[in-house]
């Protein structure tokens, strides 16, 4: 896997959040239905739910965003895996 220097930071962040709430909500399907499904649950909940969710992505560093949505084809220069 390669990291990629010549990738602006704004796509990174914003395929990285792509891909957190997708794997975020996949994760927690069980539990995302359980919220939705309650009494208490309106439709303005939506949004301040995923607001939640999103503020996952800030506790992974611009670096591990690339990381994880980099080419996995590529070998990780920072590794030194060449192969």
């Amino acid at each position: 896997m390669t990291l990629q220097p010549e990738r602006n930071e704004a796509a990174v962040k914003a395929q990285f959040a792509r891909f957190y709430l997708e794997r975020t909500t996949q994760e927690l399907a069980e539990d995302l239905d359980k919220v939705r499904s309650a009494d208490d649950f309106k439709a303005d909940s939506v949004a301040f739910l995923v607001h939640a969710l999103r503020q996952g992505v800030a506790q992974f560093s611009t670096h591990d965003q690339q990381r994880a949505v980099a080419d996995p084809s590529k070998p990780d220069a920072d590794r030194g895996d060449n192969s």
